[in-house]
């Protein structure tokens, strides 16, 4: 059968319409920004509650307006500490995962209260800092009572069953991991924390924000 020029172009038409549709199918698929090859989210778990974590793909949307300043804080090493594992993302929300069905792992924000409660990073727990910078007994507290040190009568620490932390804070111009880990009078490392046991991730809430992935708080969008 020898087509006419009508069926020719109705041909032509539906051939248009199939790339057409397909490109669309191509484009709508890229357009979710992924967060490792082939996954555009994850779902994690603290207790009873489940976060989905993914990357905002909404047009225009800008970096946090708590992270869009170029003058903040000051850059910290890569290393805390030897011994104490640094991570990138993809490692981090590994920990996050492994965490909702480990409880030997705890993830946690190492800022104090108000920067917690303004804008975090979902299915984290909150322990500041500062309890690990003057007074021992609060460092003590924390270690025993969420991170499952076990103190002895005679006053010396058992670490065996401690928990593998892994720490943020407001992101490689900030201190406030480095010094619960490392740094402070009543640090982690100084009490004599395994530091196997410790893991930075030093991008924190800036790398995080910058990629777009999901936070909560009262200033979250």
């Amino acid at each position: 059968m020898i087509k006419t020029p009508s069926l020719l172009a109705a041909g032509a038409i539906a051939s248009s319409m199939f790339v057409s549709t397909m490109a669309m199918a191509s484009e709508t698929a890229s357009s979710v920004p992924a967060i490792k090859r082939g996954v555009t989210e994850v779902q994690v778990e603290m207790g009873d509650k489940t976060c989905v974590i993914k990357r905002n793909a909404t047009p225009g949307n800008q970096v946090h307006e708590a992270y869009n300043k170029t003058g903040q804080g000051t850059p910290q090493p890569i290393s805390v500490a030897e011994g104490i594992e640094t991570l990138g993302e993809i490692e981090f929300i590994d920990f996050m995962e492994r965490a909702g069905v480990d409880d030997s792992i705890i993830v946690v924000d190492t800022r104090t209260e108000d920067w917690h409660e303004r804008l975090h990073i979902p299915c984290t727990t909150n322990v500041s800092y500062k309890n690990f910078a003057d007074v021992k007994d609060d460092a003590l507290f924390y270690m025993t009572e969420v991170f499952g040190v076990i103190e002895n009568d005679d006053g010396t620490l058992n670490f065996d069953e401690a928990k593998t932390v892994v720490g943020y804070c407001n992101g490689y111009w900030c201190g406030q991991t480095p010094a619960m880990f490392k740094r402070a009078k009543y640090s982690m490392v100084n009490l004599g924390y395994p530091v196997e046991k410790l893991k930075y991730y030093r991008g924190g809430m800036q790398a995080w924000t910058s990629l777009g992935l999901t936070v909560e708080g009262a200033s979250a969008k």
